[in-house]
């Protein structure tokens, strides 16, 4: 009984892949596009989301910072959610919804980029961030599910809307990573080049 539930995960999981390609594929490539545009002419990246979502934020940041899969120069990316004197400090002294949004007006500049990830849509803290990186004339990439939620009002035609068709939140984060993952090897190869076959 339990080895088969772990195999309908499995299933699940492949089965939402599968579908979210054709679908996502476009937004991706879009996203990898501004991604390219920000870091070649010098800005950088920041992310932010919460719970699961603030660990793909982290996982994304040190794949760009470090490396994907192949060597190449670092490139400039920064997780909002790592620092907690930061992120204490200002729930405390304001309110939990801005800890993303004042490190936006703090360090964002035009032409940097956001990736907002929030598998709900509706995450407050997230939408503020966009409101913040909007007046700081970023573009934003959007990872979301279930329908976007409220994120669909708050971004602009400018910015990117990755959203994983499905309402399950443990299948729409299992999509995040692998979009996350196409957007490093999407810069990469933008970058690099085609990976030489060995």
């Amino acid at each position: 009984m339990l080895e088969q539930r772990i195999e309908q995960n499995f299933i699940d999981s492949a089965d939402l892949k599968y579908q979210s390609a054709q679908v996502l594929s476009k937004p991706i490539a879009e996203a990898v596009q501004a991604l390219l545009s920000c870091v070649t002419s010098g800005g950088k990246v920041l992310a932010c989301g919460n719970g699961g979502s603030a660990a793909d934020a982290q996982h994304f940041a040190a794949k760009f910072v470090g490396r994907y899969e192949r060597e190449r120069p670092e490139l400039a990316a920064l997780a909002l959610t790592t620092d907690s004197s930061i992120i204490t400090a200002i729930a405390n002294d304001y309110d939990f919804s801005v800890i993303y949004a004042k490190q936006v007006r703090a360090l964002g500049q035009a032409g940097d980029v956001l990736i907002a990830i929030t598998t709900s849509g509706n995450s407050s803290n997230v939408l503020k961030a966009i409101e913040a990186a909007h007046e700081r004339d970023m573009t934003v990439i959007a990872l979301t599910g279930k329908g976007g939620g409220k994120m669909m009002a708050a971004l602009r035609e400018t910015d990117v809307h990755i959203c994983v068709p499905h309402d399950r939140t443990a299948r729409i984060q299992e999509v995040h990573l692998l979009a996350l993952h196409c957007l490093c090897d999407g810069v990469d190869q933008q970058l690099l080049g085609e990976k030489e076959s060995a």
